[in-house]
């Protein structure tokens, strides 16, 4: 797998509930998004990566899966200018699986939405759905 120099910038953001460990959901996202740089307060972790390479686990899976009609689909429907976004299973993550969400309700513990803006976006959508 070849990725491609594209800038962009990528956002995971959750909401942290008073039942959860901090630190169990940022491991939830370096688990799925190791080149990113995470933050938190009380309420809420995100983390941001200007890097594509970020997205290499999230790639396989839909390649070695072959979901590519699945993200797609999400990726063009919440495609907004230059930012697309979806859901992530926050608890799948976790365990370093990925579990793309339909809806936030579909995660009991809330899910990681996933942010991509790029001057770029399609160019982006057709590397994480069609590959090099």
């Amino acid at each position: 797998m070849k990725t491609p120099d594209i800038n962009c910038k990528i956002q995971m953001i959750t909401p942290l509930n008073s039942s959860e460990n901090s630190e169990k959901v940022k491991k939830a996202i370096s688990n799925i998004f190791p080149y990113s740089t995470i933050n938190s307060d009380s309420f809420t972790i995100s983390a941001q990566s200007k890097e594509l390479r970020s997205f290499e686990k999230i790639y396989e899976v839909i390649h070695s899966k072959k979901s590519q009609n699945t993200y797609r689909r999400y990726l063009e429907r919440n495609l907004d200018n230059n930012t697309t976004w979806f859901y992530l299973n926050k608890q799948a993550a976790f365990v370093e699986q990925i579990a793309i969400c339909e809806e936030e309700g579909e995660s009991p513990l809330g899910p990681i939405k996933v942010i991509i803006a790029s001057s770029n976006i399609d160019e982006i959508i057709d590397w994480i759905v069609f590959g090099n």
